[in-house]
């Protein structure tokens, strides 16, 4: 019986509430098969976890939270599996979090610098994006797969 209610305490743990360090307003867009949103949303991070809060109209209408898995509205999940379902499935497990931190993607692959940050395009059998960060903004575009993200400061 004890070792049950450790199990279930640790399955559960993932989506538990977190005191996050960082919070920052942000204008996101998103377009992805399963998600299409455009309005303001929070990112929330410490130094393990990331929590991205999406609302219209004043309402939240979609929390994703990220740590060892990415929980939303519809339950918990690896970050292979929330990859599979909701962006693609050859993308890197770090590929979300990479992007709401503004972080490089695929190991920095193909990164150049740019005056205001970086840049990288990555293309192959599965993918061709094109990704940039600035001080102002964080886009994510992959054209094969029809997946947008663009992250941007409140001014």
């Amino acid at each position: 019986m004890k070792y049950l209610l450790i199990v279930f305490a640790l399955l559960f743990s993932a989506c538990s509430v977190k005191n996050y360090e960082i919070t920052q307003t942000k204008v996101i867009i998103i377009k992805t098969k399963k998600l299409k949103f455009a309005d303001l949303g929070y990112v929330r991070n410490t130094e393990d976890s990331i929590e991205l809060e999406l609302f219209v109209a004043s309402r939240a209408i979609e929390k994703i939270s990220i740590n060892h898995l990415i929980c939303t509205s519809d339950g918990c999940m690896t970050k292979s599996n929330f990859n599979k379902e909701y962006l693609h499935e050859s993308y890197p497990s770090e590929i979300l979090q990479n992007i709401l931190l503004a972080d490089a993607i695929y190991g920095g692959k193909s990164r150049e610098q740019t005056e205001s940050g970086f840049e990288q395009k990555i293309v192959d059998e599965d993918v061709d994006i094109i990704y940039r960060v600035s001080e102002e903004e964080t886009f994510f575009k992959d054209r094969k797969n029809k997946i947008i993200f663009k992250i941007k400061d409140t001014k």
